[in-house]
């Protein structure tokens, strides 16, 4: 088994693609910690991993990070997955949320890595995971936000693979088109609410399993960028270096269309 006897931390474990992983992850003989706001939830998914500590925590919380870091020990993998995305055009966006989703999906998984990185350079071994999106490699209408937090969690992974590297640390960014997961639904909306339902394209994805073997797959391969979906939004990332103007249009196309 690929993963045996290694300790793998995932977080935003009790839902969608960290679920799906740290079943995978299990079924691989790690050993997990999993971690995520809801304890029943994590709980639930714990039991379906043999011997996984859970630790329950609000990934904003930076304050409280540096013990938590403590509690999970050294680990071998993190993944830096839990998120929250955005469903507001930018012209009816409080400022708040902007700060709420930057703190979730980009200084919460800085923090973490700086956190558990020196034991793996120390080890010289280990890797980062960093669950990014497809939207950090096009600016789509209606995600001003959770955009500008996904491009720089993958600039910010760019840049450190490159630094590390010397030191035998690994760093994988994952890029997922749609995969059938509750993030549309748990969207923030101009406003700072949830908006509570689903997008047809999100429902139409790949299943969060097939998101977890691929992304397993491609880290015992070594890859470096992990693209995870079947769908025609793959082509987007490729389209900013080949067609950027065609992309532009595209997703001007795409905004919705409102009088003011």
């Amino acid at each position: 088994m690929k993963y045996a006897e290694q300790t793998v931390w995932i977080t935003g474990a009790s839902s969608g693609i960290g679920a799906a992983l740290a079943v995978a992850f299990a079924a691989e003989g790690a050993k997990l910690v999993l971690s995520g706001r809801n304890e029943a939830a994590l709980a639930e998914i714990a039991g379906q991993c043999q011997g996984a500590r859970t630790i329950a925590f609000d990934t904003t919380d930076l304050g409280a990070l540096p013990g938590i870091a403590a509690d999970a020990g050294p680990v071998d993998i993190l993944v830096n997955n839990a998120g929250i995305s955005q469903r507001s055009l930018a012209l009816d966006t409080d400022f708040e949320v902007y700060r709420r989703i930057m703190e979730v999906d980009f200084f919460a998984p800085v923090r973490l890595t700086q956190l558990v990185l020196p034991g793996m350079v120390a080890a010289k071994a280990g890797r980062i995971v960093m669950i990014a999106s497809i939207a950090g490699k096009a600016g789509s209408p209606m995600r001003t936000g959770y955009c500008a937090a996904k491009h720089a969690m993958i600039g910010y992974a760019d840049a450190l693979r490159a630094e590390i590297a010397q030191y035998g640390v690994a760093v994988h960014v994952v890029t997922p088109g749609f995969v059938r997961t509750g993030i549309a639904v748990h969207a923030l909306e101009g406003g700072g609410a949830e908006r509570g339902r689903s997008d047809a394209s999100i429902d139409a994805g790949v299943s969060p399993e097939s998101a977890a073997a691929t992304i397993l797959a491609g880290m015992a391969a070594g890859t470096r960028e992990i693209l995870v979906g079947d769908g025609p939004e793959m082509m987007l990332g490729k389209m900013r270096g080949s067609d950027p103007d065609r992309l532009f249009d595209m997703m001007a196309a795409a905004a919705p269309v409102v009088e003011r």
